[in-house]
């Protein structure tokens, strides 16, 4: 079936080439359409809640006018034409690679022991203050990003591009998921300035990584089949799963926790507020550098998994 070659050819260039600096990339014009329609809100007279609404609805509009027609216009000039487009949009959709160097940038930072740069490093990816974090802090921000990004960015996306092979729309779909999961990065905090406009987009947020969360994770779980300890990654999963402000997030954290033998989570300073969140897992060892590397193995096997149990079921569904 075409469909599990795109997919398999998707998987493919992410694993080798990420994002490239030198090739437009579909998210960030996203990002500046969000920047766009959101800067239009803040100065009209519409309640800002109100606003988010709009804001989350022209969102998701334009981007599915805009993915449709590339596509319509790429079937009309060749349908292998269609296919090669096809490919490249799920491809810059999916962030395996892209979270595996950003998590390497500071596994090698931190085995040099230039925190300073470390903490710089860290602050690109987390919304936490990170200016006095210790090594160990700045390991456990790397996990705790990575693997509730192995969902967000990688286990989420695919999932979507599952589900929207079976309707015929695999690139609408994981677009519209994309374009949710970038309106909550932006506008989705809890603070005063994006309380209001980013209501909405937080809480669609929830919704649409409710499944892929508890799916994901179950497949990061069964990386413990071929290497680190199942046993406990079940038991922290079931145990810590939600010991976390987000509905979602808890689900990889534990699973990550728990296969590693580690505890994450606890105190973390946003916006110079201290902030405990519980812990999950528990301190069957010390955290350590290492540990990145490990998150990271956890990810692409769980990516793989994933990958060849959804491509069973659209190659059983197609015939």
């Amino acid at each position: 079936m075409i469909e599990i070659y795109i997919i398999f050819l998707a998987l493919i260039l992410d694993f080798l080439f990420g994002d490239p600096y030198f090739i437009p990339h579909p998210i960030v014009y996203i990002g500046k359409l969000i920047s766009y329609i959101e800067n239009k809100i803040r100065k009209s007279k519409i309640d800002l809640k109100t606003g988010g609404f709009l804001l989350l609805i022209l969102v998701l509009m334009i981007v599915f006018i805009i993915i449709s027609t590339i596509l319509f216009i790429a079937n009309k000039i060749h349908p292998v034409f269609n296919i090669v487009i096809t490919i490249y949009l799920l491809y810059t959709s999916l962030a395996a690679k892209c979270l595996r160097d950003e998590g390497i940038k500071i596994y090698k930072v931190l085995k040099k022991g230039d925190i300073k740069k470390a903490r710089i490093l860290i602050s690109y990816l987390v919304g936490r203050d990170t200016e006095n974090l210790s090594e160990k802090e700045i390991t456990r921000a790397t996990v705790e990003t990575i693997a509730e990004n192995t969902i967000d960015g990688v286990l989420a996306p695919l999932f979507y591009i599952f589900i929207g092979f079976l309707v015929g729309m695999p690139v609408q779909f994981v677009f519209l998921y994309k374009s949710i999961n970038t309106l909550d990065s932006m506008v989705g905090y809890t603070n005063k300035k994006y309380k209001d406009i980013g209501y909405f987009s937080a809480k669609l947020d929830d919704v649409v990584n409710f499944i892929p969360a508890r799916i994901g994770s179950f497949f990061m779980i069964l990386v413990g089949l071929l290497k680190y300890d199942i046993k406990n990654g079940f038991k922290i999963f079931i145990r810590d799963r939600f010991n976390h402000k987000s509905p979602n997030a808890g689900f990889p954290e534990s699973a990550v926790a728990g296969l590693l033998n580690i505890q994450i989570g606890g105190e973390n300073i946003y916006f110079g507020e201290k902030i405990y969140k519980p812990t999950i897992g528990d301190k069957n060892r010390t955290l350590e550098i290492e540990d990145i590397n490990r998150t990271i193995n956890i990810m692409y096997i769980s990516e793989i998994l994933f990958s060849l149990f959804f491509i069973v079921i659209v190659f059983v569904i197609g015939g």
